[in-house]
This record gives C-alpha cells, sequence and structure tokens, in this order.
C-alpha cells in the first residue's frame, strides 16, 4: 500500500465520519449520547465488529 493510498483512506473516513452530524446533528448528538451510555464491553463488541467488517471488505474488494 502506498502513503498516497493510506491518505486517501483517510480522507475518505473522514470525509463519511461527518456526513451525519453535517446532515442531521441532533440526530447524531442523540446517537452519540447513547453510545456514551454503553458499557465498555459494549463498545469492544461494536469496535470489533467493525473491524472485521471493515477487513472482510479488503478482502472482497482486493
Amino acid at each position: 500500500m502506498s502513503a498516497e493510498t493510506f491518505w486517501s483512506a483517510l480522507a475518505l473516513v473522514l470525509v463519511i465520519e461527518g456526513i451525519l452530524p453535517f446532515v442531521s446533528p441532533g440526530g447524531w448528538r442523540r446517537g452519540f449520547g447513547q453510545l456514551m451510555q454503553l458499557r465498555d464491553g459494549q463498545l469492544r463488541f461494536f469496535g470489533l465488529c467493525s473491524i472485521l467488517l471493515g477487513l472482510f471488505l479488503l478482502w472482497v474488494l482486493a
């Protein structure tokens, strides 16, 4: 993976992450508030699922 690919991927993540707070700041705030109420184990589970889904998509698309 080249540095250009890495920075492009990082830029795309930032764009995608910024869409919801831009389009619906109230909904984003409510969702974030619900995330803050989750236990550490629940957050880790969702983080692990996100990592595995991302790795699977990279494997399928590569």
